[in-house]
């Protein structure tokens, strides 16, 4: 966990931070906002904005999958007076030294970190620096909440939208789906604002806005055999304890259940789920859930967990305009589009998944990973949300898994890598092995332990995963590879 000085020393990095952006605003510079495209960087690029329009600055935000020479060339014809970088950069430091040196850059990052440059126009707030961990104490949204409360106290409302964010990257994993590290600073935050709270209850996701039958059915985690996938028997499951779903016509979420119809649902669920041996999948039934308490109730904004997958399906679908425009406070138009961007959403992924499923060749398994090749079917930018879902899903999850795709219009392919606690426990870093991979293959790649992704050369791909199943294999037998991930 982190301690008293680690958090000092980040706050002041982003108090540095701010200043810069702070001096630009002042001196009427225009600032170029670029962030990643999953949901921590929709809610990092919305965090900025309303940060960056409090100031009545001069601003653009763009969201991107990654840096590249579009973003480089975007940069040298602009001639921005700052750029912002957003949940990604950290990985890009010298591609950045070497294209634009002079140029002003602020990155607010929480991946591992790849090189050391020494640049004084470049000015970097990164929790890897200060010896705490991005993959589960602070995401990017929240590095970029940081900043935007030191550059006005007013952006402590957006700190509901940095824990969103770090939903996102799934950092609910302390006790009981509880934060831990800055996020904790984040939620009290946003607690003692008025604008969150925390219930005790089932964690099924879909709990604002999904039929309780539907809920029950779909849930994976826990997975609850003999109805997890079998919504008649959920139906029969919840007529067994005389729950009913319907309410004045209308389907009842979670949520909307009383508090004696969720003990009977919790006991009757907890006693179900012994009788099948799963003991300790018991203890994850009940759980943390955080309430935005000014959204409407039965909506994706009320509950975090379903607001940070609206954001996804946004930034996934090539319309993060919607997904920063929520964060910025739009319930108009923005909300209804982006409502029906995620059925779209759910539906591509349904569709990928089923199509891997359709024959044993689209998921191989090799010695010491899995991979999938969504060849140029599956959405590169969807890519890492099917891989997420594979990777939870897999009977074995004893090994880390690669889905890969084309990325439309180059020759060049998308690859994402997900893995289990359990994985890394024993010794896996996927960040070090993407970019280790990438670099030996022509490409580029980095991340967090149990997240990474790369890209490399379509003529590469085939070399790329010889090389990642030997350094997982490496890694198991206990070798740290090289690398300055974590300076």
């Amino acid at each position: 966990m982190v301690d008293q000085t680690q958090i000092v020393q980040f706050l002041s990095a982003a108090d540095k931070a701010a200043q810069v952006i702070l001096e630009t605003v002042q001196q009427d510079g225009f600032i170029d906002c670029f962030s990643h495209l999953d949901a921590d960087g929709v809610a990092a690029a919305g965090v900025i904005s309303k940060a960056l329009y409090r100031l009545d600055a001069r601003y653009r935000v763009r969201v991107m999958q990654w840096v590249d020479d579009k973003i480089i060339n975007d940069i040298i014809v602009d001639k921005p007076q700052l750029v912002v970088l957003t949940d990604f950069g950290s990985g890009y430091l010298q591609l950045l030294n070497e294209k634009v040196p002079s140029v002003k850059v602020v990155i607010l990052d929480h991946h591992q970190i790849t090189a050391k440059v020494d640049n004084d126009n470049f000015v970097q707030v990164n929790p890897h620096d200060y010896g705490i961990d991005g993959a589960t104490e602070v995401s990017g949204s929240g590095v970029t909440y940081f900043v935007a409360k030191s550059l006005n106290p007013e952006n402590v409302d957006s700190a509901p939208v940095a824990l969103v964010g770090a939903f996102g990257d799934m950092q609910d994993k302390y006790d009981q789906r509880s934060f831990g590290g800055l996020n904790e600073l984040i939620l009290k935050d946003a607690v003692e604002a008025g604008l969150m709270k925390i219930e005790k209850d089932l964690t099924f996701f879909g709990r604002e806005t999904r039929p309780i039958h539907r809920t029950l059915a779909t849930t994976t985690n826990p997975f609850i055999p003999g109805i997890s996938g079998e919504e008649d028997k959920a139906l029969a499951f919840l007529a067994s304890l005389d729950i009913d779903i319907k309410q004045g016509g209308r389907f009842r979420a979670l949520s909307d259940l009383n508090e004696v119809e969720k003990k009977r649902l919790c006991s009757a669920l907890a006693e179900y789920m012994l009788s099948k041996g799963l003991h300790v999948e018991v203890s994850n039934l009940i759980g943390n859930n955080y309430v935005l308490v000014n959204e409407e109730s039965n909506t994706a904004l009320r509950d975090a967990r379903e607001y940070a997958v609206l954001l996804n399906s946004t930034g996934r679908m090539d319309r993060p305009g919607l997904g920063i425009a929520i964060c910025m406070g739009d319930r108009g138009t923005a909300l209804d589009e982006s409502n029906s961007i995620l059925e779209d959403y759910r539906k591509n992924i349904n569709k990928y998944l089923g199509w891997v499923m359709e024959k044993p060749e689209r998921l191989r398994e090799l010695t010491n990973i899995y991979v999938v090749n969504g060849e140029d079917y599956i959405n590169e930018k969807i890519i890492g949300t099917v891989s997420s879902i594979m990777v939870a899903g897999l009977s074995n999850n004893q090994k880390p898994l690669i889905a890969y795709a084309k990325v439309d219009g180059e020759a060049s392919v998308k690859i994402s890598s997900r893995t289990s606690e359990a994985v890394l426990q024993r010794g896996v870093n996927l960040g070090d092995v993407m970019r280790l991979a990438s670099e030996k293959h022509l490409g580029k790649g980095g991340g967090h332990s149990i997240a990474a992704g790369a890209q490399v050369p379509m003529s590469q791909i085939e070399d790329f995963i010889v090389t990642a199943d030997e350094l997982v294999g490496r890694q198991l037998k206990g070798e740290i590879l090289a690398g300055n991930n974590n300076p």
